[in-house]
């Protein structure tokens, strides 16, 4: 599913598998979970089975994948990358530095915000805007908002270490073509950093049941996405 959403030199694992197989974690990353509940160490360590994947897709050696601050995946140097989880998906994405200079994914159920979080994570502009799903299937909208600030997100901050709020990235979409649930999106950010762009295009998809999107920085800036 995630491959969909991106170019061929980034290599994508995923699994709807909760659970990982015994013995998956390094002890260093093992211990980054260890006082923490049964389903986060889980989540933890089934998508990172799905990053040691997309390592050996690469032809990279597996490693273990600690994390920095804000949860930042801290990659094989040379590498740039992105994981996401949800309930019952878990994906990875990874690309060289010379191919790529960041990359962000994220999913999400297909299933409406809880209340009030919406009005959180949306500008007026973005709330004004009408559905695209008229005539197609259902397509919580509001959800599939958040997943693409995650993905925005995911891309900036690593690269910056500058934090962004959810009202600093003004979101439109766009669909393929109708019914088909999965198209493009704009990201507008208000805030700039040096050498980082102020529009991001990424691609969405709706999909058994998950919402998901996903953007790519070519390491070359002259490269489309």
């Amino acid at each position: 599913m995630i491959e969909r959403l991106l170019p061929g030199y980034v290599a994508c694992a995923e699994t709807h598998e909760k659970e990982a197989p015994a013995g998956s974690l390094y002890p260093e990353e093992a211990r980054l979970v260890e006082a923490s509940v049964e389903r986060r160490r889980d989540e933890f360590a089934s998508v990172r089975v799905c990053a040691r994947r997309a390592m050996a897709v690469l032809g990279i050696p597996p490693a273990p994948v600690l994390s920095g601050r804000r949860g930042v995946p801290l990659w094989p140097e040379g590498t740039v990358g992105s994981m996401t989880h949800c309930d019952g998906y878990r994906a990875a994405a990874l690309a060289r530095a010379t191919e790529a200079r960041a990359v962000g994914i994220d999913a999400e159920p297909n299933e409406p915000l809880p209340s009030g979080v919406w009005d959180l994570i949306s500008l007026p502009a973005e709330r004004a805007r009408p559905p695209l799903d008229a005539d197609g299937p259902v397509i919580h909208w509001d959800r599939l908002l958040f997943s693409a600030k995650e993905s925005v997100f995911k891309t900036w901050y690593p690269l910056t270490r500058i934090e962004l709020d959810f009202g600093e990235a003004d979101i439109t979409f766009r669909r393929t073509r109708a019914p088909l649930t999965e198209g493009t999106f704009t990201a507008e950010l208000s805030r700039t950093a040096p050498g980082m762009p102020r529009v991001y295009e990424g691609k969405w998809l709706i999909e058994d049941g998950f919402a998901v999107t996903a953007i790519v920085l070519p390491a070359n800036p002259g490269s489309t996405v």
